[in-house]
């Protein structure tokens, strides 16, 4: 059984995809978790995830925007934009705590960003659960 770390990891791949101009994603989407062994309630759990980004993305790229002050979001590659906006999401509308869905934004930043993209997560991720 696939974990919530996995489900999120998948969440912001999908992410991604649809920034980089597949808006089709969502039709596949559950098609991408099934192939990632994510099933049942962690399924339920990233679609509700990926869903729930997508319809407050540009909210959530307000709130990232305000924290990158002389910096704009467009100028971020694309994993990092997705990990803000998952992490973004997760501490304003789920009943994650805020300290996991920080430490989870941080391993996939590490995983999948640049090399300053911890650090800038981090910061950005903090300064928005502290508001």
């Amino acid at each position: 059984m696939a974990t919530r770390s996995q489900a999120r990891e998948a969440v912001v791949g999908l992410l991604y995809a649809y920034d980089s101009g597949n808006i089709d994603i969502r039709k596949l989407a559950k098609e991408v978790l099934e192939e990632k062994k994510i099933r049942n309630k962690q399924q339920e759990f990233a679609l509700e995830l990926f869903d729930g980004v997508i319809s407050k993305m540009q909210f959530l790229d307000d709130q990232i925007s305000k924290q990158l002050k002389d910096w704009e979001l467009s100028k971020l590659g694309g994993m990092e934009r997705a990990i803000l906006r998952l992490g973004v999401y997760e501490i304003l509308f789920s009943h994650t705590d805020k300290p996991v869905v920080i430490n989870e934004a941080i391993e996939l930043a590490k995983s999948y960003g640049e090399e300053m993209a911890p650090k800038l997560i981090n910061g950005i991720l903090d300064s928005i659960n502290k508001e």
